[in-house]
């Protein structure tokens, strides 16, 4: 801890926490979780424990005039084993002040999570907390926003102010909630209000929850479950890519999963404006089934389809074919819920997009990719005539 100031320390509580579900004691402090306890008791896959548990979209949120904050975590880094390349870098901590990103840092030491992608085994090696810092803010009263790593496992421990600071009083901004795989999570952004949905959700003057998990959109109960019951005013799940990537469901099953899914939404939100998205646009997997695999020829780290396309007449599933099965689904089920509706994830980045903008890993989209699905979400949902227009 700085002895340069003198500190504030305000014990961590849910009135300065947005955008987790829950929050659970640990031994250093609070792991912030993205699914609720009774959600993760059900998890049997460590690639969705891992993921709900990294906060993407989770930011501290007070008002004070101090002019320096540190905020004590305890990270998890991951690291991959036989993975050409360098380590992921350390996960950053975006500062806003009054809504505009103003500083940024990071957290070296703390824990090693070490992945093999191969048996998806992992093994942790345990570290240190370290502090976050930021200095030399604008003096006077202010919103600050601390946003955390998006991929990066946080414990939050403490946090010390040098001016008293109070939670953020409620700006009657609508609460967007958001499910979707690992681009709506941001696993490719580089820091952590540069995923899409961050940028679409700070362009639109909502408020984000962001429930989208890596590799982990597979329209599981418990995460419908979760939707069900995370108060929103706007709600948009986007499917397809994890459920073809993972060769998860075949045509007969993914239809009434996804009724189910929907049905499961609906108990909880019966007039919410609900949106369903497909798949952007993603060439190895138009046509051809899953399973998704990493390709590591050229050096780099790629993925490729292995499924067999002419499979789909069997019902193995494709993006184009979950594309045509959810535009049926959601028109059928229109006809009784007027405040549901669908896009094509193509109208958010398509193949001139592509062209201009490809995918670095054949499946995830740039930093500038987040950017421009970010535009085209608020164009065409938050923007006139959308699903979400005027709310």
């Amino acid at each position: 801890m700085s002895t340069t100031h003198s500190w504030t320390t305000t014990p961590i509580t849910a009135e300065l926490v947005r955008g987790a579900l829950e929050l659970e004691p640990t031994a250093h402090g609070l792991l912030p979780h993205r699914l609720p306890a009774r959600a993760r008791r059900q998890i049997s896959d460590g690639m969705t424990a891992m993921a709900e548990a990294q906060p993407s979209g989770v930011r501290l949120a007070f008002r004070t005039a101090a002019t320096a904050i540190e905020l004590d975590t305890l990270p998890t880094k991951r690291a991959y084993q036989g993975v050409p390349g360098p380590a992921p870098a350390d996960g950053v901590y975006d500062l806003l002040v009054d809504g505009r990103l103003t500083a940024q840092t990071t957290v070296t030491g703390g824990n090693v999570l070490s992945v093999d992608l191969a048996t998806q085994s992992a093994e942790l090696t345990e570290g240190d907390p370290g502090t976050a810092r930021f200095s030399e803010l604008p003096a006077g009263d202010k919103d600050i926003a601390i946003w955390l790593p998006h991929t990066e496992r946080t414990e939050l421990v403490a946090l010390r102010t040098d001016a008293p600071l109070v939670p953020l009083p409620d700006r009657g901004r609508k609460v967007w909630l958001h499910h979707g795989s690992s681009i709506s999570h941001g696993s490719t952004a580089t820091h952590p209000t540069g995923t899409w949905p961050a940028l679409a959700a700070s362009r639109a003057g909502v408020e984000l929850v962001n429930l989208g998990l890596g590799g982990s959109a597979l329209l599981d109960p418990y995460t419908a479950r979760a939707l069900r019951d995370t108060p929103a005013d706007l709600i948009s799940v986007k499917i397809g890519i994890n459920i073809v990537n993972a060769d998860a469901m075949r045509l007969r099953t993914f239809g009434p999963a996804v009724h189910g899914f929907l049905d499961t939404i609906r108990e909880g939100h019966p007039t919410t404006p609900l949106l369903v998205v497909s798949a952007v646009l993603c060439p190895v997997q138009e046509d051809t089934p899953g399973p998704l695999a990493p390709d590591f020829a050229d050096g780099t780290v790629r993925f490729k389809a292995t499924g067999d396309p002419a499979e789909t007449a069997a019902g193995r599933l494709t993006l184009n074919v979950v594309r045509e099965e959810l535009a049926r689904i959601v028109g059928e089920r229109e006809a009784d819920d007027p405040h549901l509706s669908y896009l094509d994830g193509r109208q958010l980045y398509g193949e001139a997009d592509h062209a201009e903008l490809p995918l670095p890993d054949a499946v995830h989209p740039s930093p500038e990719g987040h950017v421009r699905i970010a535009e085209r979400f608020g164009e065409r949902v938050f923007g006139a005539g959308g699903a979400f227009a005027g709310l």
